[in-house]
C-alpha cells in the first residue's frame, strides 16, 4: 500500500474497524488495480441509501459471511463504491461522508465542494 492521502490532501484516516470495511477488510477506503468497484468513500449509511442500494441490486444488509461481510445497519461507516453513492447523490439519498477517511480518487468523480455538502458533521 502506498501513503494514500484522503480528499482534503491528508493522510488517509481509518474508516471503520467495527465492523472491518475496506477493499482490503483492512478499514480503511483504500484502492488498488484489482479493486473494480472502488470502494473509496467512508459513509455513514442510513436506511434510505440502504433500500436504495438495495433496489439497485446491491444488498448490503445481509451478512455474506464468505466475503467477510457482516450485513450493514444504518449508523454503520463502510466504503462504499464510488459510482453507487455518485449515483445515490444524484437521487438525493446520498448518505453521510467522512471527508478525513475518503480516499483522495474521488475528487476525479466529484468536487470537493460537493463533498463538503455532504459531509458528516459529528456532535
Amino acid at each position: 500500500m502506498t501513503e494514500a492521502k484522503n480528499v482534503l490532501g491528508q493522510r488517509l484516516a481509518v474508516c471503520c474497524t467495527s465492523p472491518l470495511t475496506g477493499f482490503y477488510r483492512d478499514g480503511r477506503c483504500e484502492t488498488g488495480p484489482e479493486d473494480a468497484g472502488v470502494h473509496i468513500v467512508c459513509a455513514q449509511v442510513t436506511a434510505e441509501f440502504l433500500e436504495f442500494s438495495k433496489k439497485r441490486g446491491n444488498d448490503l444488509s445481509t451478512p455474506v459471511p464468505a466475503y467477510r461481510f457482516p450485513g450493514l445497519k444504518p449508523g454503520d461507516r463502510w466504503c462504499l463504491c464510488a459510482a453507487r453513492w455518485k449515483e445515490a447523490l444524484e437521487a438525493g439519498l446520498a448518505p453521510p461522508i467522512i471527508l478525513e477517511a475518503t480516499h483522495e480518487a474521488l475528487l476525479n468523480y466529484i468536487s470537493l465542494e460537493q463533498l463538503q455538502e455532504h459531509a458528516l458533521i459529528e456532535t
